[in-house]
C-alpha cells in the first residue's frame, strides 16, 4: 500500500510538476505575446508621433507661405491702388495746368518754336481763340479745333506723317511713368 502511496504521490508530482511547467511556459508565452504586442504599438504611436510632427511641419511652412503670399499680394494691391489714385490726380492736375490759356499758349510756343515747315496745331475748343491769337505770327502753322480733345494739344509735321501728342492723359501718364519707381518705394519701404 505504500507502494501504491508512493505511486500516486508520484503521479500527483509529476501531474502538478506538469500543470506547473505547463503553466509557465502560457505565462511566458502571454508575457511575450505580451511585449511584442506593446512593442508593436510603441513603434506605431512613434511612428504615428514622427507622421503628425512632419505633417504639422510641412503645415506651418505652408502656412508661412501662404501669409507671405498674403502679404506680396496686399502690398502689390496697395501699389496698384496707390498709383491708380495718384494717376488720376495727375491727370486732373494736369488737365487743370492744361486748361490755363497762358499755360497752354506757351507750351505750344515752345513746342514748335524749331519747327521747320509747316504744322498743324490741334486743341480743343475752350483754347481755340487763344492759341490762333499766338500764332497768328506764324503762317506756318494752322490751328484745328478737336472736339473730343479734353485738354492739351498735339503738334503735326511733315504733312501729318509726324504727330506729337501733349494731351492731359499722355502727359500724365509719362509723369505717373518716371514717378512710379521713387513711389515703389515709398510703398515698399524699400
Amino acid at each position: 500500500m505504500e507502494d501504491l502511496q508512493s505511486l500516486l504521490e508520484k503521479i500527483n508530482r509529476d501531474g502538478v510538476e506538469k500543470a506547473e511547467a505547463e503553466a509557465k511556459r502560457i505565462v511566458d508565452d502571454a508575457k511575450a505575446k505580451a511585449a511584442a504586442i506593446v512593442k508593436e504599438a510603441q513603434e506605431r504611436a512613434d511612428k504615428a508621433k514622427a507622421d503628425a510632427e512632419r505633417a504639422a511641419a510641412d503645415y506651418a511652412k505652408r502656412a508661412a507661405e501662404s501669409v507671405g503670399q498674403a502679404a506680396r499680394d496686399v502690398v502689390i494691391g496697395v501699389r496698384d491702388a496707390v498709383s491708380a489714385l495718384l494717376e488720376r490726380i495727375l491727370v486732373q492736375g494736369v488737365d487743370r495746368a492744361l486748361a490755363d490759356e497762358k499755360a497752354l499758349t506757351d507750351l505750344v510756343a515752345g513746342a514748335v518754336k524749331n519747327l521747320a515747315g509747316d504744322g498743324e496745331v490741334t486743341c480743343g475748343p475752350k483754347v481755340a481763340a487763344a492759341l490762333q491769337a499766338a500764332l497768328a505770327g506764324k503762317k506756318e502753322l494752322s490751328v484745328t479745333v478737336d472736339e473730343s480733345l479734353r485738354s492739351g494739344f498735339t503738334v503735326k509735321v511733315d504733312g501729318g506723317r509726324v504727330e506729337h501728342t501733349f494731351t492731359g492723359d499722355v502727359i500724365a501718364a509719362e509723369l505717373a511713368k518716371r514717378l512710379r519707381p521713387d513711389l515703389a518705394k515709398l510703398v515698399i519701404g524699400g
